[in-house]
């Protein structure tokens, strides 16, 4: 919210035509950053730079090229992009690009554990987890919370159980099986 401080939300309410609205929430995003900002804010903090909304391999070796220290494969909850992939199906070429140079992560797309599961297999260092956080504390506050990560938890240690796999370190992109895996068929005609 704190974006919409300087706007008069009262006008934006009244926008009627979605061109309006797309110009006004334009103006939210500094349109003139480049990945020389991000060797900027490098001199002026000793944290680690996460570049976030990474989905191809080109932006993963730019990233790093720039000096991030990690990268977040984010598509920013596909709001703001019609047709984005899904970050599950960016990832795997994401994390390919990097070649074990920074950790990668996955935000998005994670509502049970078998998606923690999946994004670990195809590669992720972790998994950022939103909506059900926000959706768990609108629900019930910080028990809602605590609840849904132990959710979360448990069916990641049931599914881990499941394949076989004692500890995080023995999830590997054999347990899991993507689009990219399966033969393509043309139809006959």
């Amino acid at each position: 919210m704190k974006n919409f401080e300087v706007m008069d939300l009262e006008k934006l309410y009244k926008i009627k035509d979605n061109g309006g609205l797309i110009s006004v929430t334009n103006g939210l995003y500094d349109q003139s950053l480049t990945w020389k900002d991000v060797k900027w804010l490098q001199t002026i903090t000793p944290l680690p730079i996460l570049v976030k909304g990474v989905l191809t391999a080109q932006d993963a070796r730019l990233a790093i090229q720039a000096g991030a220290s990690g990268i977040i494969v984010s598509n920013h909850g596909a709001r703001q992009l019609d047709y984005v992939p899904a970050t599950i199906m960016a990832l795997e070429e994401v994390v390919q690009a990097a070649e074990g140079r920074v950790p990668i992560f996955m935000d998005g797309g994670v509502r049970r554990g078998t998606d923690v599961f999946k994004a670990l297999a195809l590669g992720a260092s972790g998994v950022f987890i939103g909506r059900p956080v926000v959706f768990s504390l609108a629900a019930e506050g910080e028990a809602g919370i605590r609840k849904a990560l132990k959710m979360l938890h448990d069916e990641l240690e049931i599914t881990m159980a499941l394949c076989g796999c004692p500890s995080l370190k023995d999830i590997t992109r054999d347990h899991v099986v993507t689009e990219r895996d399966r033969p393509r068929i043309a139809p006959r005609l």
